[in-house]
């Protein structure tokens, strides 16, 4: 019975990291049932034994997908010093390599404009995983108060995946590599400014 058990987890773990490949490569709303088992080696007979709905289904596979961009960026910031873990993180984010392979890359400039058009259980499940990011990267900003810190955070977020989302609809050349460029330059250059300020502020403030 053990084995049972551990054959279907493998199995559903396998189903769930393939459908979030072919996902991210396709968008959310362009695989069937039959055509995401396909990418796990499987017929569709089985499918009803792991989900309930292919919502489900999706739903596992954007936070899967959206965990593994989560690891990735706590690999990057453990491989620098504090100062430099966010600049770090934008520039891997903000690349040419996670440009051009949607397929590996986070899901949000992949899934979140088909996502907003389907279930709750969906949107669900990528806001929850988003807030998760939100906190990565507000744990990169100490210097800021936990407001500003997660302002920063949500709208570097934010000015990330529209910039990527920009940079693979108009090609690889020199627009989208300048749409990469004015990303990164608007979230750290944001960013600056801001300790500048409250650098600022902390002289004014000492007797």
């Amino acid at each position: 019975m053990r084995y049972v058990g551990d054959h279907w987890r493998q199995t559903h773990s396998r189903i769930v990291e393939s459908a979030s490949y072919g996902l991210r490569q396709n968008g959310a709303e362009g695989l069937s049932v039959v055509e995401l088992m396909k990418l796990a080696g499987l017929t569709h007979g089985g499918f009803y034994s792991h989900f309930e709905s292919r919502a489900a289904l999706v739903g596992e596979a954007i936070a899967f997908a959206m965990d593994q961009t989560a690891e990735r960026w706590k690999k990057l910031a453990n491989r620098k010093a504090n100062e430099n873990r966010f600049e770090t993180l934008i520039a891997d984010y903000l690349s040419s390599r996670h440009r051009d392979n949607p397929r590996q890359g986070c899901a949000l400039p992949a899934l979140a404009a088909d996502v907003a058009r389907s279930s709750p259980s969906e949107r669900r499940a990528l806001a929850s995983k988003l807030e998760k990011m939100i906190e990565i990267l507000v744990e990169m900003l100490p210097a800021e108060c936990p407001q500003q810190a997660r302002e920063i955070a949500t709208g570097a977020i934010a000015t990330m995946v529209g910039s990527v989302v920009l940079s693979r609809a108009v090609g690889a050349g020199k627009l989208s590599d300048d749409i990469l460029d004015a990303g990164r330059m608007t979230v750290c250059g944001r960013t600056h400014k801001r300790h500048r300020r409250t650098a600022k502020a902390m002289s004014c403030d000492k007797p």
